[in-house]
């Protein structure tokens, strides 16, 4: 197994001839599942990895056998064509809105796994003869598994009949997505959000204004201390629920309260609810009459998270080291989506 700096895996991409099953499919249609291969699916799926495929292959007939077999309900956008797996693991990021450094491939090739690590060298590759040893790697081995983590396959199924409905309909965004009876809540963290606001802080990359991560026990004492506000968002729609899906942490000072974390979980990118968790923080700073301001640290992805403080009306006031300190101009005051309804829990 070989990679250059992955940390964690948020995706296990499959082969499918002599990978998921022994033979190949085009040349014996008898094709049987690989010992333990099911088990390990199974196993890591439980634990919030998602799991999809890259596979040279017929997409219907291979699609039929994994019917067949029990277990095409476990992967996501299977991408089952003629081209390079390379080009097949970069599509299966995209579809499913993840870095593609949070991936691992697997095949019994040596040439396809060297074909995807040349492409994008942050892929986990793995012989397919290795998949025994998958649960045991750290970077599958998340140290909380939520109820959000073993919902994970189930809330991007529902997101897939999201974007079904998207196709389909006719008319502009914002009417969709007042069809979709979204309800946004945000309420100070309790005990038991706390794996899941961990979670939150190690997963997120692209929507979290700092990149910082946070410790169950450091999230913990923040939750206790009488200075800081550790908020928590949830969303659902018509199709479910997606889970909690924002985090902000912010520190209450006399004249200026600091939002020292905020991210948003990139599932919810295109749901326009990226800037309700901060309009809240804007409309609560200025009704207690303080300066509201933010710690911006930018990463190669997080540039959409500074975009969302500049047109919310922060502007730069301050540098330590890499860490930028925004400012609000405390007269952008923001309402709500009118799609959306919005509920602020005590």
């Amino acid at each position: 197994m070989t990679a250059t700096t992955v940390t964690t895996v948020k995706c296990v991409v499959w082969d499918l001839d002599n990978t998921v099953w022994d033979g190949v499919l085009l040349e014996d249609g008898d094709v049987t599942l690989r010992p333990g291969v099911v088990d390990v699916i199974r196993t890591l799926d439980e634990r919030g990895i998602l799991h999809s495929i890259a596979s040279r292959n017929d997409h219907d007939a291979a699609m039929a056998k994994l019917e067949e077999l029990g277990i095409a309900e476990y992967f996501l956008y299977p991408q089952i064509n003629w081209g390079n797996k390379s080009d097949s693991v970069r599509a299966v990021a995209e579809a499913i809105n993840i870095g593609i450094d949070t991936l691992a491939f697997v095949d019994d090739q040596p040439f396809e796994r060297d074909e995807v690590r040349f492409a994008h060298e942050q892929v986990l590759t793995v012989d397919a003869l290795d998949v025994a040893g998958l649960p045991d790697l750290p970077q599958l081995r998340p140290r909380f598994v939520t109820d959000d983590s073993r919902e994970r396959r189930h809330l991007y199924r529902a997101d897939a009949r999201r974007k079904e409905a998207e196709g389909a309909h006719h008319g502009t965004d914002e009417e969709f997505l007042a069809s979709l009876n979204m309800r946004f809540t945000i309420a100070p963290a309790q005990e038991r959000d706390l794996q899941r606001a961990e979670e939150l802080t190690v997963r997120t990359n692209q929507l979290n204004a700092t990149g910082y991560t946070y410790s169950y026990e450091e999230l913990d004492a923040f939750r206790r201390s009488p200075d800081h506000d550790l908020l928590v968002a949830g969303l659902e729609d018509t199709y479910g629920t997606y889970g909690k899906i924002g985090l902000a942490l912010v520190e209450r000072g006399t004249d200026a309260w600091t939002v020292k974390l905020l991210l948003m979980s990139c599932r919810v990118m295109s749901r326009g609810v990226g800037s309700v968790l901060l309009n809240h923080l804007i409309n609560s700073a200025h009704a207690a009459g303080v300066k509201l301001r933010a710690e911006f640290v930018p990463t190669s992805r997080n540039r959409t998270m500074f975009v969302t403080y500049k047109f919310a009306g922060f502007r730069e006031v301050g540098k330590r080291d890499e860490v930028s300190v925004l400012e609000h101009d405390g007269v952008h005051l923001q309402g709500f989506p009118p799609y959306m309804d919005i509920t602020v829990e005590d």
